[in-house]
């Protein structure tokens, strides 16, 4: 049975110890401003795979290198494991935050292993604000094993005060009802404001020309090469199934988009787009 769960206890308290909201900052000033600016922001979508590499090796530290060669500004994390068994019980979005310098929040979608499970978000930029919204998917049964999906969203600040959200996802694995489900969810949620600049990025576990995407296509612009570069399995990627997204497009302008020749510290390559974020 297909739901849209609700904002359940594994939400309310693991806000409370995971993620610590940054509010009430004054935006008034710099919005005054009449000439538009522009801002280069450094984006990346990386599925880490639970901290497990492609040689089985748990490392956290790898993934916190592979981050921090590209200088990202806004990183959308999937995969993400917080006092899980099988990782060790390590708190992999604080420790990635603590080896890379980057302030991070964590959006659990599940218990696992004793820990929590999901998806997180880096930057560098002041947050302003942030949220997790859950997203349909259907209930396991004994022959099919699925898992709940979800979004965290982070409001932040950019450099002339304007406000930026960023959203990081990662949509079901195995039943494409539910990819096609979790599009439109996205969109009916993140669309209706038109006044707030918005990057997506995710694994949407889809390729290019499947229905999820040119669901999610409707309303958003898709910063992917022309190649469409595949970037799973990581070690001979066939796939193109994460993918960095923003509206409203005349807003931003691409300035390159590329996969990351990296097959060891997750079973996906990291995806990197440079966006000039137009701000009038």
């Amino acid at each position: 049975m297909q739901k849209t769960p609700e904002i359940k206890q594994i939400f309310l308290s693991t806000t409370a110890c995971c993620i610590s909201l940054v509010l009430g900052l004054n935006l008034s000033g710099s919005e005054t401003a009449a000439a538009e600016q522009t801002e280069t922001l450094r984006v990346l979508c990386y599925n880490i795979h639970y901290g497990q590499g492609t040689d089985g090796n748990y490392d956290v530290a790898r993934l916190a290198k592979v981050i921090e060669r590209i200088k990202p500004d806004l990183v959308a994390l999937q995969e993400v494991d917080v006092g899980v068994k099988r990782s060790g019980r390590v708190h992999e979005a604080q420790r990635l935050a603590e080896l890379t310098g980057l302030a991070v929040r964590f959006g659990p979608t599940q218990h696992y292993e004793g820990g929590l499970f999901g998806n997180a978000i880096l930057t560098r930029l002041p947050i302003l604000d942030v949220m997790i919204q859950p997203l349909p998917y259907t209930e396991s049964t004994p022959q099919l094993v699925t898992y709940p999906r979800g979004a965290i969203i982070v409001t932040v600040r950019g450099q002339n005060g304007k406000p930026l959200r960023f959203i990081s996802t990662h949509f079901q694995h195995n039943l494409p009802a539910d990819r096609i489900e979790e599009a439109k969810a996205i969109n009916q949620q993140f669309t209706l404001d038109s006044n707030i600049p918005t990057i997506l990025a995710g694994d949407m576990n889809a390729t290019p020309d499947a229905e999820p995407i040119q669901i999610l296509l409707k309303q958003w612009t898709n910063a992917i090469d022309e190649k469409a570069t595949p970037t799973a399995p990581s070690t001979k990627p066939r796939s193109r199934i994460d993918y960095i997204f923003y509206r409203p497009a005349a807003d931003f302008e691409v300035i390159e988009t590329r996969v990351i020749d990296e097959s060891l510290a997750s079973d996906h390559r990291p995806v990197f787009a440079i966006l000039k974020w137009k701000q009038k």
